[in-house]
């Protein structure tokens, strides 16, 4: 495709920018793709890459000539990309890519010199008790946080997840403001935020004074929770006795039984005899 605009001399030079790539060694020159107007004595002229890994890219060699002139020389040649090559996405600098959470042990990470959030320490805050401070104790810290940064703070910790509007703030049954466990904030952002410190609700994290969760220090459990109560069994006093194995027959038909045997007479015929011993009479005889 030629470009109307283009003067002929310079729409005519096909032949030298595509004899400038080949001398340039790299190869992959493909199709002849068009020429494109940069100014009155300047063109480029594009071909298509056939190199490995640069598919949808293009050769571009920008060709020029003196007005009213015929000699054409090339000015400069390179590999672009086209509108359907695969690019990587614009460049961003690491302090711009480095989002919460971010930061590791041992890593470093220092504010920019322009960061809104800081002024130095003897400057005014616009924080009252902050100033009035750094009058009794002197310049007192090299920065403190600006109004724009306490702000920004606060927002943030408005809309995050210990703020009034989250799911566990929607279902406790009073706020963080009138628990015992509520720290407030040293500052102006005391009437506002305070510090968690239950251990088994948002212990250490920054809550808004209207955020709430069911481990309220008023919280009661309503009456017939729990388990029921029964009393206490002592298996220590009970005596455990072992029984044997139950007897097949009744219990009458053995009875019976015995009594009969305790009632037999004894067989006189089974036993001896006694020998009867002679008379007195007999013996004097």
């Amino acid at each position: 495709m030629v470009d109307p605009a283009v003067r002929s001399v310079l729409a005519d030079a096909v032949d030298l920018a595509r004899a400038a790539l080949d001398e340039l060694g790299d190869g992959g020159v493909g199709a002849y793709l068009g020429v494109t107007r940069e100014d009155e004595c300047s063109a480029t002229h594009r071909f298509a890459s056939e190199l490995p890994g640069y598919r949808g890219w293009q050769w571009a060699v920008v060709v020029a000539a003196a007005p009213d002139s015929d000699r054409v020389t090339v000015s400069e040649l390179v590999l672009l990309p086209g509108p359907d090559a695969l690019v990587a996405p614009e460049w961003v600098p690491w302090s711009e890519r480095i989002r919460p959470g971010d930061l590791g042990p041992g890593d470093l990470l220092a504010p920019a010199p322009d960061d809104v959030r800081l002024v130095p320490g003897y400057m005014q805050s616009g924080d009252p008790e902050v100033d009035e401070t750094a009058l009794e104790i002197g310049l007192g810290r090299k920065q403190v946080m600006s109004l724009e940064g306490r702000l920004e703070a606060a927002q943030r910790w408005f809309d995050g997840e210990y703020g009034p509007g989250s799911e566990m703030a929607k279902a406790a049954p009073s706020s963080c403001r009138l628990c015992g466990f509520y720290l407030p904030l040293a500052g102006s952002l005391r009437a506002a935020f305070g510090v968690c410190g239950n251990e088994f609700a948002a212990d250490g994290h920054v809550v808004h004074a209207e955020y709430g969760c069911g481990a309220h220090s008023d919280t009661s459990l309503p009456t017939g929770a729990g388990s029921p109560i029964y009393e206490a069994f002592d298996d220590s006093a009970v005596e455990v006795v072992e029984l044997g194995p139950a007897t097949s027959a009744p219990a009458e038909s053995v009875t019976t039984e015995s009594t009969a045997v305790e009632s037999t007479p004894t067989d006189s015929t089974d036993e001896p005899a006694a020998e009867s011993s002679p008379s007195e009479s007999e013996q004097t005889d």
